[in-house]
């Protein structure tokens, strides 16, 4: 397939060493990916430029499709207290804030984010920015996080109680154009008072908040930690789960076997919240968490191994050892913690997380007719892991982004 080009700009043909298209699980040897600034898109793929186009020569790069988070907050700042930060902002002052996240999100390889949980529906204004600005990435975008009145994440602006509470609140999303709707079926870890372990909403009303979304043509993810919500939310027909910790008061409930099932079976995805940087002098985790991470990642490989859809949403914005790109950590997370092979990890991290998130017939892939969001590192990232924190160059719609290392 070959896509015609516009005859306003010249093309561009990226050459390096290698290729990993999004899908497979081998490089291809000396490619040469031609895009069109003009269009953004994928021109073709091959061995050779086309005569008249500008050529860019990377060397002994590997070129991989842009990153794919399925679970950022742009909102948060990545500080040691993000919650405290966004109650300070005003709406302006926190948009562009999220516009330096955003931009840092693409500088860093991350091409493609959806954003699980804002205030005031800024994520949306942001995507709008995006469609034009290819120095952002592109935004799906869900707004305020519905939760329960006092709830986790409540100061977002989301709060919504009972059956009609909640269908209320999905119209209202859905009337605004939210992408998807983020429900907060259990408490979390960063909002005073909540418990990550208990269940916020009941069974029922979970179902009529998946209900109204679908009725809305729209998607429904639920944050949920604890067994109980995972089971209600998993019956009640959302079509992504969050987190899935399985945490208790004091620890981490192992996964039952009817419920791996369960998930493998039904046409539902986990994001597992992966992806940590190392900042010197940061505070631990919240809760214990630190002491409960083996227990998780037991569920993890468990959840893998018994066929459950993942995804790596890395929650990016919730701390210093979440920087806004740091889904590059959670790449290889799917591999030492879930028992992915590198190539699984990176076409989970590409082709699936877009397939997920909704954009899979755009993003994800280095194919003609897709966007032209590039990725290039320095060597092989499926036999050697860090070369994914050495970047090289970044292309958003075609147009290439100046690196500046980790945001």
């Amino acid at each position: 397939m070959t896509v015609t080009a516009t005859p306003r700009q010249r093309l561009t043909a990226v050459r390096a060493a290698a290729l990993f298209d999004g899908t497979g699980d081998t490089l291809t040897p000396n490619p040469v990916v031609t895009v069109d600034p003009g269009t953004g898109l994928i021109v073709s793929v091959g061995t050779a430029p086309p005569d008249g186009a500008d050529v860019v020569d990377l060397g002994a790069a590997t070129l991989l499709p842009g990153l794919v988070d399925g679970h950022v907050h742009l909102a948060f700042d990545a500080s040691v207290d993000p919650v405290a930060a966004l109650a300070e902002r005003d709406d302006e002052a926190a948009y562009t804030a999220m516009l330096e996240a955003a931009r840092r999100t693409a500088a860093g390889g991350v091409t493609t984010v959806r954003d699980l949980g804002d205030r005031g529906y800024l994520s949306l204004r942001l995507r709008e920015a995006a469609r034009t600005d290819r120095t952002l990435p592109t935004i799906v975008a869900s707004g305020p996080p519905i939760t329960t009145p006092g709830g986790h994440c409540h100061y977002l602006g989301g709060a919504a109680a009972g059956i009609e509470g909640v269908r209320l609140a999905v119209r209202d999303h859905a009337a605004r154009g939210v992408d998807v709707i983020k429900i907060m079926a259990s408490g979390g870890n960063i909002t005073a008072g909540s418990r990550p372990e208990l269940s916020q909403y009941t069974a029922a009303e979970l179902r009529a908040a998946a209900d109204e979304a679908h009725a809305h043509g729209l998607p429904i993810t639920a944050h949920a930690h604890g067994l109980r919500t995972v089971r209600d939310a998993l019956a009640a027909g959302v079509d992504g789960l969050e987190h899935v910790t399985l945490m208790t008061v004091d620890g981490i409930d192992k996964i039952p076997d009817d419920l791996v099932a369960a998930l493998a079976a039904a046409p539902v995805t986990v994001g597992l919240t992966l992806g940590m940087v190392l900042v010197p002098g940061a505070p631990p985790p919240p809760n214990g968490i630190r002491e409960r991470i083996p227990a998780i990642i037991e569920n993890a490989r468990t959840m893998y191994a018994g066929g459950v859809d993942l995804i790596a949403g890395t929650d990016a914005g919730l701390g210093p050892g979440k920087p806004a790109d740091v889904l590059r950590s959670a790449v290889g997370m799917l591999t030492t913690w879930v028992g992915m092979t590198p190539a699984e990890a990176l076409r989970t991290s590409t082709a699936r997380a877009a397939e997920v998130i909704g954009l899979g017939a755009s993003k994800g892939r280095i194919a003609p007719g897709y966007d032209a969001d590039l990725l290039a590192v320095d060597g092989n990232p499926l036999t050697d892991p860090a070369a994914i924190d050495r970047i090289k160059a970044v292309y958003v719609g075609g147009e290439p982004l100046p690196v500046t290392g980790r945001g």
